[in-house]
């Protein structure tokens, strides 16, 4: 079994996004918990506690706050634009798991060599489950490899390999999905990191090992948006039909 299937035992995982929205520190933390209750409440297998409204100490204010209630789900970390601070967080806190938006394919060759050391490095001290992008939305692409070898050399630095389109919100291209497991040759498993649906969760989760998801359990199908309970339930009982015909 591998790393990711000892984290995440329920076949084809959910992991939800807490986007750490709320005007001042208090205001982040309790819409943070009432997210988190919300989306464990419908069955969700992971929170990813990220800084996208916030900076590293809301996420640290964050993830003291929901590793203390006992909610059951997995609790991960991205602080986007410091590595280094999530895996502190991660020596600190029970964090069950690291995403980095890209581990390969985003650096020019002179800056990658170094990078990678330093990513094994934080590695050895810190052994969480580490999902990592590679051709990840919003990232540049400036390795000068073809895509394949990007994948690759992305999947020997982390556990799983998260894909996505070029935004947010926009559905993963199952093509896409295709040509990441044929270079890995179905080593590592595959996440869909954006634009799925309860519509389209059925498709996407066939060829993919789980998924990560955000704005679509929002107001309006929006990042911007608050959490709908009612939009959580909908998807994760698509989910869950999935996984019962499965």
């Amino acid at each position: 079994m591998s790393r990711f299937g000892e984290t995440f035992t329920t076949p084809k995982p959910i992991l939800a996004m807490l986007h750490l929205a709320g005007e001042g520190h208090q205001a982040k933390l309790a819409q943070a918990e009432e997210e988190a209750r919300i989306l464990t409440g419908e069955g969700v297998d992971g929170l990813v506690i990220e800084n996208y409204f916030g900076d590293a100490d809301d996420v640290e204010r964050a993830l003291d706050r929901i590793c203390g209630l006992g909610l059951g789900a997995r609790i991960g970390v991205n602080v986007l634009r410091d590595d280094a601070s999530a895996f502190a967080l991660a020596g600190r806190y029970p964090v069950d798991f690291i995403q980095i938006d890209s581990v390969a394919g985003h650096l020019p060759p002179q800056a990658d060599a170094p990078f990678a050391a330093e990513l094994a490095a934080r590695r050895a001290a810190v052994p969480v489950l580490l999902l990592g992008g590679v051709r990840f939305k919003y990232k540049p692409v400036l390795s000068g490899r073809p895509e394949a070898d990007d994948v690759r050399i992305g999947a020997a630095r982390c556990d799983a390999l998260v894909v996505t389109s070029n935004a947010t919100g926009e559905p993963t291209e199952l093509s896409k999905v295709a040509r990441f497991r044929a270079a890995t040759g179905g080593t590592v498993p595959l996440l869909i990191g954006a634009g799925m649906t309860e519509a389209n969760a059925a498709e996407q989760l066939v060829v993919a090992d789980g998924a990560i998801v955000g704005s679509w359990l929002k107001r309006d199908h929006r990042d911007t948006g608050a959490m709908e309970a009612d939009h959580v339930a909908r998807f994760m009982r698509a989910v869950r039909s999935l996984r019962a015909a499965a």
